[in-house]
């Protein structure tokens, strides 16, 4: 076996949910020798740039997670404001992007997931993004941990997926199939200028919660599919650029759009950095 093949089969037969509901414990620990270490190490090996947050100083947060979900200097991630653009909406890189095909989504060499499977099996949503487009963004340790709205829109459902806990690194892209329809994940449905757009948030091995503004803390949840429909109970509207959620430890964030809606930036492709609020594509709906 390759050294890939070997991460990934222990990602198999490690305890996925206990590990990383174990360090969740820890990552809320506010006893100063534990945050203190565990922030300092982390800062150390990962070489995070603290001189775009906010509070500069890692060791003054309340524990690791406060840490992790650190906010950034608003004017190091300036929205683009051209009429139609889409901003990005997360630091990290580029994992895959282009469009929709056959119901599928390209996730890494040799493999494609189902649009239907990572929607959690819903036939009726998959069908508003068939033909439509993809783009998946990577959260790596260092990075910014906050997700942003591409578009304003206004909040429609939001469904939580029970699932693993996979890394979603490049390497278990290439090795294990299916792992974004795989994890554990949130999606988020908003009503745009460029029709339906889905967030989803995608766990992944030692992310300890995914957290909506909305809502607060989504999962851990339970072992069953749970949908919020916001359609008429609530009138949420979120602007471009605007925070939509966060990981607790790192993770991977997908944006869907319908068929003939947006086109993506042409510089970007796979491994390309992103910046959270640069231009990401434009609408091409009217």
């Amino acid at each position: 076996m390759t050294k890939d093949q070997i991460f990934a089969f222990a990602q198999h037969i490690t305890p996925q949910k206990t590990l990383s509901r174990a360090i969740g414990r820890i990552a809320e620990c506010e006893n100063s020798w534990v945050k203190n270490t565990f922030i300092g190490q982390f800062v150390k090996k990962y070489q995070v740039d603290m001189s775009e947050a906010v509070n500069s100083n890692p060791l003054s947060y309340r524990n690791f997670n406060d840490f992790f979900t650190r906010a950034i200097r608003p004017e190091l991630r300036p929205i683009c404001d051209e009429d139609k653009s889409i901003a990005c909406p997360a630091d990290g890189a580029i994992s895959q992007l282009g469009h929709i095909e056959h119901g599928t989504l390209f996730q890494a060499k040799g493999h494609h997931y189902s649009l239907t499977s990572l929607l959690g099996g819903d036939a009726a949503l998959s069908n508003q993004f068939l033909g439509g487009t993809f783009a998946t963004v990577y959260l790596s340790p260092k990075d910014y941990h906050r997700v942003h709205m591409p578009l304003t829109g206004k909040l429609t459902k939001m469904i939580h997926i029970p699932g693993k806990l996979f890394s979603v690194n490049k390497v278990t892209a290439e090795q294990i199939p299916n792992v974004f329809a795989r994890n554990e994940r949130t999606v988020c449905l908003f009503d745009t200028e460029a029709g339906p757009m889905a967030v989803i948030l995608v766990g992944a091995m030692i992310v300890a919660s995914i957290e909506t503004v909305w809502a607060g803390q989504v999962t851990p949840f339970n072992k069953n599919v749970v949908t919020w429909d916001y359609s008429e109970l609530s009138k949420i509207e979120i602007n471009k650029g605007e925070e939509m959620g966060r990981f607790k430890l790192g993770s991977t964030a997908i944006v869907l759009f319908g068929k003939n809606a947006v086109n993506w930036e042409a510089s970007l492709q796979a491994e390309s950095p992103t910046k959270m609020g640069m231009p990401f594509g434009k609408v091409t709906q009217e």
